[in-house]
Formats: C-alpha cells, sequence, structure tokens
C-alpha cells in the first residue's frame, strides 16, 4: 500500500493536508489563517465567573471569549485553595476515567476498579465544590482542549499535557504510562523499563505514544529532556506573567500534523511552498533525520491536489449524499449536537436474496461512513440507520466492521450495539468546529434550513397583510417589494382580490418584483394621502 502526506499551502490564506492511500483520500485537514485555532494552548487565565449550578467555571485567558472551565477538569491540586487535601481525596471512591492527551487514546495500561487503589494521577469521583475552590479573581493555569463552537467559548482544563514526537508530558499524572495502542504485554514492559532507566524527574508524568514504541533509548531520552526543558521555560513563565497571558502555543498545522501523524508507513511527503518545506525540512532534521529524504518540495505548475485529483473529492465531502462504490449510497444530516446517517439501497442487488443484500450493503456502508465522518470531522451523537438485516450474526458482523473501520481514527469514538429499530448509536470526540462549518456559513435566504417558502406561500402571507392594511382608515397607499416569482403570482392568480381590496379600502396597491430580492422578502410600506407612513398594529 502506497501512503502519501500531500501538504498544499499555495494560498496563504488556508493550509491543507491530505492523506491518500492508494490513490483515495483517508483523511483531510484544513486550516485558515483568519481562524483562531487555540487547542493545545495554555494561557494563564483569571476566573471571572462562577456558575454553582452547572458547577463550572468561566475563565478570562485573554482572547476575547471567556473559556468554559468544568469541576471534572480541576486537578486536585487546586483542592487546597478550597482547604481539602488532597491526598485525603485520593483515599475516597475514584472512577479512574482521564482525559486522554494528544495522542487519542495514549494513557497507562489496565483499567481502575472502583475497589482497586487509585493510580496517581487518576481524576477522583468526588470533587469539592467549584465555588470553594475558587473565587472572582483567582488565577489558573488552563489549556484549550475544545474549540469554540456556535456561541460556546472554548472548553478548557487544568490538567496539562504537551505532546512531543514520541512521548506526551502530563504533569498531574505524576508517572509513566504506555499507549493503550500498544497492546503487546512485552513491548509495553520493555517501554516502561527504558523510560524507569532514563530517570524523568519527580512529580512529572509521561505517557510513551504509539510512535514511541520502536524506538531507541536515545529517541526517548532525547525526546523526554525536550519536553523537561520545555516545562521548565512554561514553568518560569508562569511564575513572572501575571493572568491573563499566553504560556505556551501549539505548533502550526505542519508542523503538529507531521509531528502526531508521520510514521514509517508514509512513503512520502510533498509541500508546495518554499517557507513551508524548509520549515518542515528543518524540524525533521532535528527530530526524525532518518526520514528526511521523504519531504519532497513540489515543483510541478500542475496544482498538487489537482495532480491527485482530490479537488472533486473534496468537493463531494460537503454534499448531503455520497455514492457507494457498488450502487447505493449513505445520506449525512448534520445538526449542532446530532449527525443522521441513512443507508439506501438504490440499485445494489446481490444474487435474490434481500437479507444478503441487505447484509453486504451495510457492510461497504459501514466503512464509508467511518470515511466520511474522518473527512468531514463530523462529533456528537450520530445515530446510523442501516438497512434492516433479520439475522443476528449479520447484525453483530456490521457492528464490528464499523467497530474496525473507525479504529484507525484519532478522535476517541464510542459505538453501541443494534437498537431495536436497527440503529447503531455513537459519539465521536469534538475538538473543533466540523469542516462544513469551518467551510461554509448558513444561507441568508433559508437561515441554514435548506428550503425556502414558495411563490404561493408567500403570496398568502401577502395577501394577510394586506386584508390588514385594508381596516385601517388612514391607509391610502401600499407599496410591496416581493421577489419577482412572488409579484407574478400576486398580478396573475390574486388579480381580482388586489382589486377588489383596493375598491373596499380605498386605497392603492403597488407590486414591485425584484430579482436579486430573497424568496421571501416581504417589504410592506403604507401611507396616508399626504405621504406620510403608517404602522401596522402587529
Amino acid at each position: 500500500m502506497k501512503k502519501e502526506m500531500l501538504i498544499n499551502v499555495a494560498q496563504a490564506e488556508e493550509c491543507r493536508i491530505a492523506i491518500v492511500e492508494d490513490g483515495v483520500l483517508e483523511e483531510l485537514y484544513i486550516e485558515r489563517a483568519s481562524q483562531d485555532n487555540y487547542v493545545g494552548n495554555i494561557y494563564k487565565g483569571r476566573i471571572v465567573n462562577l456558575e454553582a449550578s452547572i458547577q463550572a467555571a468561566f475563565v478570562d485567558f485573554g482572547v476575547g471569549r471567556n473559556g468554559f472551565l468544568h469541576i471534572s477538569d480541576v486537578e486536585p491540586q487546586y483542592f487546597r485553595q478550597g482547604g481539602y487535601d488532597p491526598k485525603e481525596i485520593s483515599q475516597l471512591e475514584w472512577d479512574g476515567s482521564e482525559r486522554k492527551p494528544a495522542d487519542a487514546a495514549e494513557s497507562g495500561g489496565g483499567t481502575t476498579s472502583r475497589t482497586r487503589a487509585p493510580r496517581p494521577g487518576s481524576r477522583p469521583r468526588f470533587k469539592p465544590p467549584i465555588q470553594e475552590i475558587f473565587q472572582r479573581g483567582d488565577e489558573v493555569l488552563v489549556q484549550v482542549i475544545k474549540e469554540g463552537i456556535g456561541n460556546k467559548g472554548p472548553t478548557l482544563s487544568t490538567y496539562i499535557s504537551i505532546p512531543g514526537r514520541y512521548l506526551v508530558l502530563m504533569p498531574a499524572l505524576g508517572r509513566v504510562g504506555v499507549s493503550r495502542k500498544i497492546e503487546d504485554d512485552e513491548v509495553r514492559r520493555k517501554i516502561r523499563d527504558i523510560m524507569l532507566e532514563l530517570e524523568p524527574p519527580k512529580g512529572l508524568g509521561f505517557i510513551v505514544r504509539t510512535a514511541g514504541q520502536e524506538r531507541t533509548k536515545r529517541d526517548l531520552s532525547r525526546d523526554l529532556n525536550y519536553l523537561v526543558r520545555l516545562w521548565r521555560v512554561i514553568h518560569r513563565r508562569v511564575e513572572k506573567k501575571k493572568g491573563p497571558v499566553d504560556i505556551y502555543e501549539e505548533s502550526d498545522m505542519i508542523i503538529r500534523t507531521i509531528r502526531d501523524i508521520f510514521s514509517g508507513d508514509v512513503d512520502a511527503i510533498y509541500i508546495d511552498e518554499r517557507s513551508a518545506y524548509e520549515r518542515a525540512h528543518e524540524f525533521l532534521q532535528l527530530i526524525m533525520p532518518k526520514y528526511v529524504d521523504r519531504l519532497h518540495f513540489y515543483e510541478d505548475r500542475e496544482p498538487l491536489f489537482h495532480k491527485y485529483k482530490l479537488e472533486r473529492e473534496i468537493a463531494n465531502i460537503h454534499r448531503r449524499e455520497v455514492k457507494l462504490k457498488d450502487g447505493g449510497s449513505i445520506v449525512v444530516d448534520s445538526t449542532e449536537a446530532l449527525v443522521a446517517i441513512d443507508v439506501n439501497s438504490g440499485n445494489f442487488r446481490t444474487d435474490d436474496s434481500a437479507e444478503e443484500t441487505a447484509y453486504q450493503l451495510n457492510l461497504a456502508a459501514a466503512k464509508e461512513i467511518s470515511r466520511q465522518l474522518r473527512l468531514r470531522d463530523l462529533g456528537g451523537v450520530i445515530v446510523n440507520d442501516f438497512i434492516d438485516m433479520r439475522k443476528e450474526k449479520h447484525r453483530r458482523n456490521v457492528e464490528r466492521a464499523l467497530r474496525n473501520a473507525m479504529k484507525r481514527d484519532r478522535a476517541r469514538t464510542k459505538i453501541l450495539r443494534t437498537s431495536p429499530f436497527g440503529l447503531i448509536e455513537m459519539t465521536r470526540q469534538r475538538i473543533r468546529p466540523s469542516l462544513k462549518r469551518s467551510v461554509f456559513q448558513d444561507c441568508p435566504c433559508c437561515a441554514g434550513r435548506g428550503v425556502v417558502k414558495t411563490a404561493e406561500s408567500m403570496s398568502i402571507e401577502v395577501m394577510r397583510m394586506l386584508m390588514l392594511a385594508c381596516q385601517l382608515p388612514d391607509v391610502a397607499k401600499v407599496i410591496l417589494k416581493v421577489h419577482q416569482d412572488v409579484a407574478v403570482f400576486l398580478n396573475n392568480s390574486k388579480r381580482r382580490e388586489l382589486a377588489e381590496m383596493e375598491q373596499s379600502g380605498s386605497m392603492a396597491i403597488q407590486v414591485l418584483p425584484s430579482e436579486s430580492a430573497f424568496p421571501e422578502t416581504l417589504d410592506m410600506k403604507c401611507t396616508d394621502k399626504s405621504g406620510n407612513p403608517v404602522e401596522l398594529p402587529f
């Protein structure tokens, strides 16, 4: 399998990174220069408001929008401010749930039962009331873990995590862990032994990422020393500066993507802009010198994404309906918090069995659903409506196919079993607005509904307003500005009714068509005999 990373920065306003496997677009990342990206940044903020009813604090961290800090994202060291001893709290009941650091599932091995002693760095089930921990004006070190979506501000956490190439530094963890994606017990034991030999500073926690499982002790030592130096710089800035202030900013998307996604199975990286190429070359030379020869500057006159036939495929990402290779389709509808995906059979057929047809189509749809969720970066609650199957074996196999396809997704996901209605419900981690929200804005005509009223519907509304105007003795003239189609409908189908209104109300009605007006435009001006405006009693 040939795997390539294509980086398009020809337009300064936008950076696009595509992961292509055997000519098929598998992952897509887009970042606009005009859009602020705060995820991963660390700030020293100030508490501006406390909401006891939702156990959350709003933090001014210096970007113009207050961040949202929930009690579940408050590290136990802050409990001292409320008179609580973290050591005493650690003896209470723990659930072992931890926010996963940058590598999606990078956390320590094993599960924590409620009866087992708590692991250092785990989050306590018991949390003191947030109003007893903080007061307005308190300073707090926070990291942005989720972009603000719509009217919601960014989500913050006091559990700091700083990713390196092979390790993730998590000061609150206080121990050495290994990514759960590394499943071999022998490999995990070997990695943990190497990390203990490196003698990481006490009080700091480290997690070995999946990229570090085949690295030498020297490679891990270099990454560890880099993260320790970086943390010391951060710590000095925290002590010297008063909030709200920026403490640490994540790398740009090119460096960030190469750091987090590039691995030995990527055959080549192509960049079509010279300065971006030089930055990436410098980063690879410093972090992964053995792979520098896989980085190439793209010099052809034909645009990079056009050469790989990606532009049309990217355009298809924004379509509501996605055609499947052998027939059938999936239809994707998204709201602010929920995504509904419907599988349609279309002309897809296998043999003469309806059950087998549904089964094979659902298997193909499961793979495409996983791919579309990654490409569109859809998150929240996702409901998949597969074609009904009677055999339990087929339903379980479709669930398994969807889970296997989602394994390569870097966002955290949870998939439930098929419901009695034949639906497979799942959740996918939402870190930033979806690709659609980043590229499009709500239509000014339909306000995001996707439909507008017909000319007949608008004409009925116009007639109701005119009936109201007829009841006012002061109205001598009514001027209507509507869309051209509405004007045509009124002047043809409603001509008699308009004439009767003019006669009964002793007023003149003028309909002005406009091609540039929105389909639902209804601009109505009423005046008296002297030309003075008359307000309608709404």
